[in-house]
């Protein structure tokens, strides 16, 4: 199973043309069964989704599942999630996080036909004292749930390593962050964006999706993931 992170910039490339069409493109070039989207709705007004579901599962064979309670909306705080079919067990969850910023995540259940797991669709704040309020929110809940391989992804907005990293509570479960720049997507520098896993070693082939319609159809770069849902869990600490 292939799962992918992008931050879809309210469909707004670098060149500052906002086209939609152009991140469902990027999104079919993932080849991805499960696809964590963040800002995806108009982030003022009614906060309606800027893409068509109807295009997606077209071009892409991926529905989207939404997070909204907002009549058109798509995501809870900007996240969504897309998956490829109708899903055999599908249940979510969402939580608001802490911080000065209005975040929130997603945590959800489900089985694409390869067994059950839980996927974590994130967005984090801007301030590092609200990352880490949130990282501590994210891993509370995590630990209070049945255990099943866990996958959280999305902008963590986080450059910082390994010194003063904000996700460092994460790391004695989700084990050693792995790495790559995302952003800006014209010249990738800062780690962003994030995959993580629980137990360690459920995902591989982790890499950054870089193409010429990536680098500008949306400020940050996708990153994708392939997923081995066959392992044994160990005990959550």
């Amino acid at each position: 199973m292939r799962v992918a992170s992008y931050n879809i910039h309210k469909c707004r490339g670098v060149d500052g043309q906002v086209r939609p069409e152009r991140i469902v493109a990027v999104i079919k070039e993932l080849s991805a069964d499960l696809v964590a989207l963040q800002e995806v709705d108009h982030r003022i007004g009614t906060r309606t989704g800027l893409l068509n579901p109807a295009h997606i599962e077209e071009e892409t064979g991926l529905k989207l599942l939404v997070q909204s309670d907002v009549v058109d909306g798509h995501g809870w705080h900007g996240n969504a999630l897309l998956v490829r079919g109708e899903p055999l067990h599908y249940h979510r969850s969402r939580i608001h996080l802490p911080g000065i910023e209005p975040r929130g995540a997603v945590f959800a259940e489900l089985d694409l036909g390869q067994g059950r797991f839980r996927v974590i669709a994130v967005h984090l704040g801007l301030l590092r004292r609200s990352r880490i309020m949130q990282a501590n929110a994210l891993l509370d809940t995590f630990q209070a749930m049945t255990p099943m391989p866990t996958i959280m992804l999305g902008d963590f907005n986080e450059w910082r390593r390994v010194r003063r990293s904000a996700l460092a509570v994460l790391e004695p479960v989700f084990g050693s962050l792995p790495v790559q720049p995302s952003f800006p997507s014209r010249l990738p520098l800062l780690p962003m964006d994030r995959i993580l896993d629980w137990p360690p070693g459920l995902i591989t082939n982790f890499a950054i999706h870089n193409t010429s319609l990536a680098r500008v159809a949306s400020d940050h770069l996708p990153l994708v993931a392939d997923v081995n849902l066959k392992c044994t869990l160990p005990s959550v600490a």
